[in-house]
């Protein structure tokens, strides 16, 4: 009897591309009526869903599903040291049906729960450049390199959710010899959680294995001459060094209808887990939109031309985030230096050679460096910058970070105020934060840092309650009075002469 590994393994994670992979808990059920009876039970549960919708749409493109499966088996074909037991994956249905299913619920860990006994999955997501679904599979492979043959010391099979050391559980996935099938699915996911960080626009990719692979103490495949221990129901039939049928293409015929992949209309982002309701009588959303509405649209982010200079723009610490359009990689403008650049550069152009955005455009953070006595000229991503010999005034780029929040979340605990004024993530927060009555908001425009950002960031009219959204927090040093006021269904206190503490400000995010 196979020992099962006991967790959910992380296997990599970077700050546009991160994987995931399912180890089984359970011993794994081979016998493939077991399976359907209970990919029948999964249908019916959801046939509503799938009737509703549209004819002639698929989680994944024909030519997609071809480029997965055939870069899976190629894989599996040259697996070192050579594999005596590998066989050939087909295309499975059905596990393209459960992936796209769990691919539609945008949800960053491995699911439904009650299909994980009995199937192995890999998740990959990225945003920001297209990357074709193969480059999340080589990736998967890759990781070989932590992995020795057959039993890996490297890696770490038991890595739950973050962990810092090398593993590898998607690769033994990706070469299970007995793992024959699988079926995959990529959707757009907006405004994606993936621990804390909310991906404006995610691509994410499920991939479904069966029989599922990863059994602890147990390697991934036999050592020996290729095909050379293969199951009896192969009947000795071999294809690229894996153990093949003839006519082995796909367990069933494929739906008869036109394939092609439809990125779908950005939805208003959904309660995964509904948040327990206070018993405090709270105004409806009606009635709280009803009390003294207000709306700021007023922005912490500059939005900047893509040959517009960081000299040009204001300054202070509001002139610290910046937008920069799509297309500058052709009309960048001016770009002085490496690492920290002359702040006659255009902005975009800066970020641009740097590799925080790309030509979508983006956000970006800039923190002034004061005098450099020379820049250096290089070529970086595709963009030519210029040296300089003399001194002047630097800058240099980085990344918006974007954290989710909770209701509760205040600036003391989360950004509090230093000198030199630092930047802080750009926050996104859950709907429905009234809810929340006993949170304290203290201040109008102004806040105690000692209040939740998100009554505050309603208060201010910066989002509203029944969305939640982005918003950009700015800590201030303290303030001598905050004055309180009744806006948007939320009452801010007032408070004289406070003791300690700081204070912070809200800004949209349009």
């Amino acid at each position: 009897m196979k020992s099962p590994l006991p967790v959910l393994g992380l296997v990599r994670a970077a700050s546009l591309f991160l994987y995931l992979n399912q180890t089984v808990l359970t011993m794994v059920l081979t016998n493939s009526t077991r399976l359907e009876s209970l990919l029948d039970k999964y249908r019916d549960r959801d046939e509503e869903w799938w009737t509703a919708r549209s004819r002639g749409r698929r989680a994944i493109s024909e030519g997609d599903m071809h480029l997965i499966l055939d870069l899976h088996n190629k894989l599996r074909g040259q697996v070192h040291p050579p594999a005596s037991n590998m066989e050939y994956m087909i295309w499975d249905y059905e596990l393209e049906r459960s992936a796209e299913h769990w691919a539609h619920a945008c949800r960053w860990e491995h699911g439904p729960s009650h299909m994980l006994t009995q199937i192995g999955q890999n998740l990959g997501a990225h945003w920001g450049r297209d990357r074709p679904p193969t480059y999340h599979v080589q990736a998967w492979y890759d990781e070989v390199r932590h992995y020795s043959y057959p039993y890996s010391q490297e890696c770490n099979p038991h890595c739950p959710f973050r962990c810092s050391g090398p593993v590898c559980t998607h690769y033994t996935q990706l070469v299970w010899a007995t793992s024959n099938r699988i079926g995959c699915a990529i959707n757009v996911c907006y405004n994606m959680n993936v621990w804390g960080m909310i991906w404006a626009k995610a691509v994410y990719l499920v991939c479904n294995y069966s029989p599922p692979g990863n059994w602890w103490g147990h390697a991934p495949y036999k050592y020996g001459t290729p095909c050379s221990a293969c199951p009896a129901s192969y009947a000795g039939g071999c294809r690229d060094n894996l153990c093949y049928k003839d006519g082995g293409v796909d367990r069933r015929p494929p739906p008869e209808i036109e394939e092609n992949y439809i990125e779908p209309e950005p939805e208003p982002v959904k309660d995964r887990d509904p948040e327990p309701r206070t018993q405090t009588p709270d105004p409806s959303p009606s009635d709280a939109q009803g009390r003294n509405p207000v709306v700021s649209t007023e922005q912490m982010s500059q939005q900047v031309e893509c040959e517009t200079k960081l000299r040009d723009q204001c300054k202070g610490t509001t002139c610290n985030r910046y937008e920069c359009p799509p297309g500058c990689f052709h009309r960048h403008g001016k770009v002085v230096g490496t690492g920290y650049y002359d702040m006659q550069s255009s902005v975009c152009g800066a970020a641009l050679h740097s590799g925080v955005i790309d030509d979508d455009g983006g956000w970006l953070d800039v923190t002034r460096l004061g005098r450099k006595q020379q820049f250096t000229k290089s070529y970086k991503n595709g963009i030519q910058s210029l040296g300089k010999n003399r001194s002047a005034n630097s800058f240099k780029v980085e990344t918006v970070p974007v954290k989710a929040v909770t209701c509760e979340t205040t600036v003391a605990l989360f950004c509090p105020f230093k000198k030199p004024v630092r930047h802080c993530p750009r926050l996104y927060c859950p709907r429905n934060c009234l809810r929340e009555s006993r949170i304290r908001v203290i201040g109008t425009n102004y806040y105690s840092d000692k209040s939740s950002i998100c009554r505050a960031a309603i208060h201010a009219g910066v989002i509203q309650n029944e969305s939640g959204g982005y918003l950009d927090v700015m800590p201030v040093d303290k303030r001598q009075q905050y004055s309180g006021s009744s806006q948007n269904g939320v009452t801010s206190e007032s408070l004289l002469n406070p003791s300690g503490g700081k204070a912070f400000r809200v800004f949209a995010v349009m």
